[in-house]
């Protein structure tokens, strides 16, 4: 799963909460330092990108000075992300193929949003907090003033963008009580049985009862663009199957059509939609998440 929220939010006490429930844990922010630490190939890559004044006295990076050259334009920031993404995207593979087969693992990634991620993961949690709330706790845990604290609010993702692409709305206003609170019951109720569920390529129970989902438009957005982002070139069209009822506008089931190019598509998407949480259920596939009932109906164009 996808952890991100906007600063001051309190993502990191929910990363933490979930780390102590067995998750495994993969900072992006942390890896980006690791990449770059003295004798890496990644500091020897950025000091010849942008010379030795990155460097301190020391021989470990000077992230001031770095952020001084890599950020002056927008090409030296892309030469600086060409360096370090590649690096990233490396490490965190390692790290998800030395996971447990039965692991729950949990990136951390506060630009998830603006870097248009979402799609690549089962589930995507967004911990939010008011902004005043968010003002104050970075004022106090950073040091900032209150203008630069709102700069750095208002130069992230707005709390609709992020709406956008939530699985798991955590809001985080409260006191930390509340908001641990609800990840445990976030881990119990839902990513465990989701994992057991992906694993096992079996559909969740259905629901109890008929439960109107008042986010379903923005989870008929959400499942369109990962349904899209499994099938790759295979997809011709992806869409929600809306109800034609007037008196169902919040489906307790989300139905998604994914429309494909051939037969054989068909055929080659049965485990890449399994793997991504959606295997075959007799004429169709469910969701595995006990959280998100979903049927996608996959056909052929041809």
């Amino acid at each position: 799963m996808g952890l991100t929220g906007g600063i001051g939010a309190g993502k990191s006490t929910v990363a933490a909460r979930l780390a102590e429930h067995g998750a495994v844990l993969i900072d992006s922010d942390r890896l980006a330092r690791e990449v770059v630490e003295p004798g890496t190939p990644g500091l020897a890559a950025v000091v010849k990108e942008f010379g030795d004044q990155v460097l301190a006295d020391d021989g470990s990076l000077d992230r001031p000075a770095l952020a001084a050259v890599a950020f002056a334009d927008p090409d030296a920031r892309n030469r600086l992300n060409g360096i370090l993404h590649p690096l990233i995207g490396q490490r965190t593979t390692e790290l998800i193929k030395a996971a447990p087969p039965e692991a729950i693992i949990v990136h951390d990634v506060p630009l998830l949003v603006e870097n248009s991620m979402a799609p690549m993961y089962h589930l995507v949690v967004v911990v939010h907090a008011d902004v005043q709330t968010r003002v104050e706790r970075i004022m106090a845990n950073r040091g900032m003033t209150e203008e630069d604290a709102r700069a750095r609010i208002a130069a992230q993702a707005t709390d609709e963008e992020r709406r956008e692409v939530a699985d798991v709305w955590l809001d985080n206003s409260g006191s930390e009580d509340e908001v641990l609170a609800a990840v445990d019951a976030l881990w119990a109720d839902r990513l465990v049985p989701y994992e057991a569920n992906v694993r096992l390529r079996r559909p969740a129970d259905p629901p109890p009862a008929h439960k109107p989902n008042p986010t379903v438009r923005y989870q008929m957005r959400r499942l369109v663009e990962r349904l899209r982002f499994v099938a790759g070139d295979r997809a011709e069209r992806v869409e929600p199957v809306m109800s034609e009822s007037p008196e169902d506008p919040q489906p307790a089931v989300i139905d998604m059509r994914l429309t494909v190019r051939t037969p054989e598509d068909v055929d080659a998407l049965m485990d890449p939609l399994a793997e991504a949480g959606f295997p075959r259920a007799n004429d169709h596939h469910a969701s595995a998440d006990p959280g998100r009932p979903v049927r996608v109906w996959l056909k052929s164009a041809a």
